[in-house]
Order: C-alpha cells, then structure tokens, then sequence
C-alpha cells in the first residue's frame, strides 16, 4: 500500500479558521487542493482570509458563533450545502479569560467551556454521520496549559483537558466506523503572540529560551502541516493521540 498524504478535495471545516493557527491551517489545507470552510465570528478577518486565500483554491467564509448550538448545525449544513460533503472537522476556536483560580468566576468557566469544549462536542455529534459515510477524521486542540496546568489558566486548562478526554472516548466508539480523533496541543507565532512580544520581550525571550527547539512554531508551516498529516492517510493508523506540536516543551509519558 503506498502512503498517501493528500487532502485533494477533502471538505474541511475549520473554527477559528480566519486568524492565528486557524489561518495557518487553512491556508496549509487550501495550498494542499482541499475545499475549506473558515468559521469565524470577525467579519475584518474573514474578508482578509477570503482575499488572501481565495485565489488558490476553494474557500467559503462564514460569520457563526459557534457557543449557538443553532449556529454550530448551521456551521455543518454549510459545508455540506457548499461542498458536497463533509471530510475533516478541526476544532480549533476557543475563548477564555485569565484569572487567578481563587478569582474565577462561573461566567468566566461558562465562557471558556461554550466556547470551547461545548462547541467541539456538538459539532463532533453532527458530523459524525457525515464523517462516518467517508470515513472522515476530527482534529481536536488540547493546550499545555491544561497539561502543566498553567497558573492563570484554570478556566481554559478545565476545558481543554475535558476535549482530550472526549476525543480519547470518541476515538474508541467511533473507530469502528472508519474515523479517526485526533489532537494537537500547539506552541506558535500568532499575531497575538507577535503583540506580546514587543509588550514583553523578556517575557517572551524567556519562552523561547525554554523550548528546545528555541523558536515558536509557524501556524502554516508548522501546526499546519502537522494537521495535513493527521487529515490524510500518512495517520491512517493513528487515533485518540495527542500531538505535541510545541518544539520539544512536552513530552508526554
């Protein structure tokens, strides 16, 4: 059997699609021939994405708030209206708020889990008869915040930690059916994190330092294309892992 890392063709929906890593990835996935939905809630950003991607290849945008359960069928219906189908689901938006744990809030875990964690667990539940027709993958973000458990990251770290113990279940009920769950727990060079650096360039030096490979990741080149590979049959064999794709700062055991 010759091993195939291709996504020609491939439907693929990406939430968080028109900035940072989810930018990155799309464009890695539109570069690679697939057919794209970028799902975010700015209406500046997606413009952007749709003009800087949509002369390579096949895109739609769509303004959803993926914390509306009615948005998140929505979200689904569009890629299938769009594109015929429905390959991979990359669940990748997620907003949070950092706070002392003594300082949270229960709207500030709300905000975190409805952005995150919930929205993965409904999308993941209307795919999957999509999914399960082509035998199709899910791509899943973890965080190292919620594997170190980062101080001021209680609220996020809950929620991505809840996503890698739902994908490991979903990897094992749904392999049956042919699709593959998988995660990638990321470090990149997001404009976000382009901000902070000139805010704090000790601080972020210090990061940098710390990582073996001492440099952040790129969100195409980088997480994007490891995302390519869990998307293809190179991660035919492959289900319910989480993937460090952070330079070396992890190592799982």
């Amino acid at each position: 059997m010759t091993v195939q890392w291709d996504v020609q063709d491939k439907s693929v929906i990406i939430t968080g699609g028109a900035g940072g890593i989810g930018f990155g990835m799309a464009t890695a996935f539109v570069k690679a021939g697939a057919k794209v939905l970028i799902v975010d809630i700015h209406d500046d950003a997606l413009q952007k994405a749709e003009k800087a991607l949509s002369s390579l290849g096949t895109i739609k945008t769509l303004n959803a708030d993926i914390s509306s359960p009615q948005k998140d069928q929505k979200i689904i219906q569009t890629a299938l209206d769009t594109f015929g189908g429905l390959d991979v689901l990359i669940n990748n938006a997620h907003a949070s708020k950092q706070k002392p744990f003594t300082s949270l809030t229960d709207d500030d875990l709300a905000l975190s889990m409805n952005t995150g964690f919930y929205p993965t667990w409904h999308l993941m539940q209307l795919a999957y008869p999509h999914l399960k027709e082509v035998k199709g993958c899910v791509i899943n973000f973890a965080s190292g915040a919620g594997l170190n458990g980062q101080p001021t990251q209680a609220a996020y770290a809950a929620a991505k930690e809840a996503i890698r113990g739902l994908s490991r279940v979903a990897a094992n009920e749904w392999a049956a059916d042919g699709i593959r769950v998988n995660i990638i727990s990321p470090i990149a060079e997001t404009e976000g994190v382009k901000q902070w650096k000139q805010a704090a360039p000790e601080q972020y030096q210090h990061l940098v330092n710390s990582i073996p490979l001492h440099r952040l990741g790129d969100p195409e080149t980088d997480i994007g294309s490891v995302a390519l590979f869990l998307a293809s049959s190179a991660s035919s064999y492959m289900t319910g892992q989480t993937l460090m794709v952070d330079g070396g700062d992890i190592k799982l055991r």
